[in-house]
């Protein structure tokens, strides 16, 4: 049993908290709404602690999974940050999607306090992250992963390690832009379809099982099929991490034409009320 931080309870970091706790680890959380983290102890054990420094006191791993580079910066570096608090030799995994100058800055700071760091976005959204079925990408030494891997094991279906800091962060870049580019089609896909005087059932039943296949068509055809967008990944979060992989790119020099169009159909989807949806309200922009 190891004694563990869990920092940020959202719909992400609350259950890979609860999968810790499950597995047997000592859980302490902290979230910046200390009511939520009052309430996750009420409903699941542990401890809520006032600060990430408090939260990371006398901790074996401190896990992260926060809202963007600020509020990472914050919860590790900041006044009451975990990394001042830590002790040599503890694991920190961030599960936030952020950028990857954040994550190699963390590991390097991490490595001065003698800290093994892991950049470790997830992919599987709220049902893999409640199922315990995250697929978890991976940048650091080999040494942190093979610290992190138990543990990350508790809400994990794959974890892979792509390579050192920064690679996983810019691994869910590369994931997003196929989400980003399969939504977008699926979007024209389901309105020609519409157009057509197609029975959309029928169509999903002749298509989903060839080459026009993927996980977004499996799960969400039918629900945009109804105009059905409250639930999921939210369009706002999908143009932040969007804006981050566009902004890799212009430092590696990769084109990606398609990402900057759908992101700009993704800033329609806002300005049309539509940010707190799933990602696949992207098909509002189409009309009907």
């Amino acid at each position: 049993m190891a004694k563990i931080a869990y920092i940020g309870l959202g719909v992400m970091g609350g259950p890979m908290a609860r999968h810790l706790h499950a597995a047997g680890h000592d859980v302490t959380v902290y979230n910046r709404t200390s009511e939520k983290a009052e309430a996750w102890v009420a409903s699941y054990g542990g401890r809520s602690a006032p600060t990430p420094a408090a939260a990371a006191e006398g901790a074996d791993a401190v896990f992260s999974c926060v809202g963007a580079d600020a509020d990472l910066e914050e919860v590790t570096l900041g006044a009451t940050g975990a990394f001042a608090a830590m002790a040599e030799g503890s694991l920190f995994v961030d599960h936030t999607t952020v950028s990857a100058r954040i994550a190699r800055r963390l590991a390097e700071e991490g490595e001065a306090r003698g800290l093994l760091v892991v950049d470790a976005p997830v992919s599987g959204g709220q049902a893999g992250a409640e199922k315990g079925a995250l697929s978890i990408m991976c940048g650091g030494t080999i040494e942190a992963l093979a610290k992190a891997h138990p543990l990350m094991d508790a809400y994990a279906a794959r974890i892979v390690h792509i390579g050192g800091a920064g690679a996983g962060q810019q691994t869910k870049m590369a994931n997003q832009l196929c989400i980003a580019g399969a939504l977008q089609g699926l979007s024209e896909a389901l309105r020609f379809s519409q157009a057509s005087g197609l029975d959309t059932d029928k169509v999903f039943e002749a298509i989903s099982g060839g080459a026009a296949a993927s996980w977004q068509m499996q799960n969400r055809w039918a629900t945009m099929a109804a105009d059905s967008f409250d639930f999921g990944f939210a369009v706002d979060w999908m143009r932040k991490d969007l804006g981050l992989a566009l902004d890799e790119a212009r430092g590696n020099g990769a084109t990606l034409p398609v990402a900057a169009l759908v992101d700009q159909f993704y800033a329609e989807v806002q300005a049309m009320g539509g940010g707190r949806q799933d990602t696949s309200s992207l098909v509002r922009r189409l009309g009907r």
